[in-house]
């Protein structure tokens, strides 16, 4: 069985785009030949894997490693090594040109068909054993390529080592690849459609190397984590959600280890106990996935798949997980699918081609980011992201997925001016496709993962964003409510004195705060690019600003919906957020100074409070759980309110929003009896003056439309919570 010297050039050159159709075992009418690729070795024997004995030495016919021998008197191919010398040494190897194809007609067919929900189960590395044989298999999508190699600490990055198999039905390639070990480093080495060599990171790979190494590492999938309901009860929409925002990297650090991060190890014991004991019931991680640069905080990724390797190993991010709930607490993942960065060693053009984003760049091009858009109108693209939906709620057991940018992905005409982009085929500015692909990564989850959330950073007036599909709607369970966030903080940062002009924008979130399923966030986002801390935000004296913060904290999580509070604003850091420093720790240690400490004493009890009241969470999307007794005192800067629970139970919640304290404040009340304060801003215990009311008795006198009132002490930049009891 003859080779064309043009073949054999074509593979010694790593031109070759078809090695199996040279290498391994291939038998005719003369016997079994065995032919090997093995760059600068000397001498190559063919050894039968069964006995052990060597059959037949191999000739060498081009000097730089090609070999080809004869096994006479056999018909049939068998299992064998091959012991390669290279000068003096001389090792015994598997052949992966010896081993059938990785992927299954059924696996191809899905692939091709663009309906395989799960693509990381066959594509990237895969732990397998084949004849006997320990190994890992490689798979990427590459349709356009001329030549695709797995190269890395296995094969010293020779891409002529081990060149693919292309599996032309799908454009995937595939090798099996014997004796490689968990951990090594590699890439794929891409002739692309140009005949341009490129090394690309694997879009599927399950690890990767630390910043800034760029490449991934051999790993296993992560087993499957079963569905709990305790999880799914907890992210109800009946549920108390009370969420923690944090960035791993600067939550705290080791200033005297040079100024270290701390491991998902010590992260699982510090942050989780942290966390639970602040009372908060999910905690939510900026983005995880692998990305090149600090200073996006993990929202311009490349490795999707793989947690960033600044603070462990992937199983040790699942023990983090693990940790966090056996504290009892949800973890909410930030996701990106809405744009990616352009590094050379990520998706960008990875086979020559525009194959993961769009080609016209007023479709394909984030302005605002200098970064790429997903074409959200292929197959594979979006079962890229809906499979990498489901990896981290299935194999990390992932509580839910906050939706990055939403708004970005719903118009083409997003931050773009006349004739940056490109219309709709209906000629409209909604990107249909990037809808289409949202609402089926939604309908996917809710059946596959029914136990988890997905929630919708969504900044715009898109209807129905936390509505079923099947109601014309996005599918999310919740959606962020950033025009509360902004309206009530323009609010805040007046001066009392001004605030009676400013009224609407406390009470305006109640027109609409039942159209959507709503989380409250007062998120990163609003503490970083020049806007100051929380604490900075606020009026007046060092007195008022922490007074105005604790007010605000109360009405917050007494206002419908769910809560978000981002890391270091449950104890007023005084200054911005620096994702390259920890939080300011310090600050709860200084006995001169306790309003620190109080904030978060505050902040923990608002937790507690809320969660033992029903009435503050069980029908946060409904009319029925929300009651205005007065929303019109601009005058006074006062608002009233009841929250209320399904068997009938309410809480009062007043608010003062100026530094005077109203006495004998008159307030009509829903029921004759006594009203308990169970939570007051103004406590001592939090920096306050302590002025307040223990227990106050209603009295037969109309007020705000009701039979019975009461008359109370309203403390000055305070909200107070009260309970009913008959006496």
């Amino acid at each position: 069985m003859s080779v064309s010297p043009a073949d054999i050039d074509a593979l010694c050159q790593g031109l070759h785009a078809d090695p199996f159709a040279l290498l391994g075992m291939h038998t005719d009418a003369e016997g079994v030949w065995v032919r090997a690729w093995l760059p600068d070795a000397t001498g190559c024997a063919v050894v039968e894997a069964k006995t052990g004995r060597s059959l037949v030495q191999l000739a060498r016919l081009d000097a730089r490693g090609f070999f080809s021998g004869l096994i006479p008197r056999r018909k049939n191919t068998f299992a064998y090594q091959l012991d390669v010398q290279w000068g003096e040494q001389t090792l015994r190897l598997e052949d992966p040109y010896r081993f059938g194809p990785v992927l299954g007609e059924q696996d191809v067919w899905f692939l091709a068909e663009g309906s395989q929900r799960r693509p990381f189960e066959r594509l990237g590395t895969h732990w397998a054993e084949r004849e006997g044989v320990a190994g890992f298999s490689f798979a990427v999508w590459a349709p356009n390529a001329r030549r695709v190699s797995v190269v890395g600490d296995f094969n010293g990055w020779d891409g002529r080592r081990h060149v693919m198999r292309l599996r032309r039905e799908c454009g995937v390639w595939e090798l099996f690849l014997p004796q490689v070990q968990e951990g090594q480093a590699y890439k794929y080495e891409i002739i692309d459609q140009h005949g341009q060599l490129q090394l690309k990171a694997d879009p599927y790979g399950f690890a990767a190397e630390m910043r800034p190494a760029t490449a991934s590492r051999v790993a296993r999938l992560p087993a499957w984590i079963e569905h709990s309901a305790t999880r799914q009860a907890a992210n109800a929409l009946n549920a108390p959600i009370s969420i923690y925002e944090v960035h791993l990297g600067s939550w705290r650090r080791r200033p005297q280890e040079g100024n270290r991060w701390l491991s998902y190890r010590e992260l699982a014991v510090e942050l989780v106990d942290y966390v639970a004991e602040m009372g908060f019931t999910h905690l939510e991680l900026l983005p995880i996935n692998e990305h090149p640069f600090d200073g996006s905080w993990g929202y311009q990724p490349l490795g999707l798949y793989a947690p960033t390797s600044r603070f462990g190993t992937p199983e040790e991010f699942r023990a983090l997980i693990e940790a966090a709930h056996a504290k009892g607490l949800g973890v909410i993942l930030d996701w990106v699918p809405g744009h990616f960065p352009t590094d050379t060693h990520g998706l960008a053009q990875f086979d020559g081609s525009h194959l993961y984003e769009h080609s016209d760049p007023r479709e394909g091009f984030h302005q605002d980011w200098n970064t790429l858009i997903y074409n959200f109108g292929r197959n594979e693209v979006r079962n890229y992201l809906i499979g990498n939906a489901l990896y981290w709620l299935e194999r990390f057991g992932i509580d839910g997925l906050r939706v990055d940018a939403v708004a970005s992905m719903l118009y083409r005409d997003y931050s773009r001016k006349e004739g940056e982009w490109i219309p709709n085929q209906f000629g409209g500015r909604e990107n249909l496709e990037a809808i289409d692909f949202m609402r089926r990564m939604n309908e996917v989850v809710g059946i596959e993962r029914p136990a988890a959330m997905t929630l919708a950073e969504e900044s715009t007036a898109f209807p129905a964003v936390s509505r079923p599909p099947a109601m014309g709607g996005l599918g999310f369970h919740y959606k962020w409510n950033m025009g509360w966030m902004n309206d009530t903080l323009a609010y805040m940062r007046q001066d009392p004195v001004h605030r009676k002009y400013h009224h609407h924008h406390m009470t305006f979130g109640l027109v609409y705060a039942f159209s959507e399923n709503f989380v409250l966030p007062i998120s990163h986002d609003e503490v970083v690019h020049g806007k100051g801390s929380m604490l900075s935000k606020m009026p007046g004296d060092c007195w008022q600003q922490f007074a105005n913060l604790r007010a605000y904290y109360a009405f917050m999580w007494a206002h419908p919906g769910k809560k978000l509070l981002f890391m270091g604003c449950e104890f007023a850091q005084g200054r911005e957020w620096d994702h390259d420093q920890s939080l300011d720790w310090h600050l709860l240690d200084d006995p001169a100074n306790g309003w620190h400490r109080g904030v978060q004493q505050l902040v923990r009890d608002l937790n507690h409070t809320y969660r033992a009241h029903p009435a503050l969470y069980e029908i946060d999307f409904d009319h029925r759980g929300f009651e205005w007794i007065s929303h019109e005192d601009a005058e006074h800067s006062v608002f009233s309110f009841l929250r209320k629970a399904e068997n009938g139970d309410f809480l009062l919640i007043v608010s003062n929003f100026t530094p005077v304290t109203r006495h004998h404040y008159r307030l009509g009340v829903p029921r004759a009896g006594v009203y308990h304060e169970i939570l007051n801003t103004d406590s001592q215990y939090y920096g306050g003056s302590n002025q307040g009311n223990l227990a106050i008795a209603s009295e037969p006198h109309p007020a705000h439309g009701r039979a019975d009132s009461l008359r109370m002490t309203i403390p000055p930049l305070a909200t107070v919570y009260l309970r009913w009891s008959a006496h």
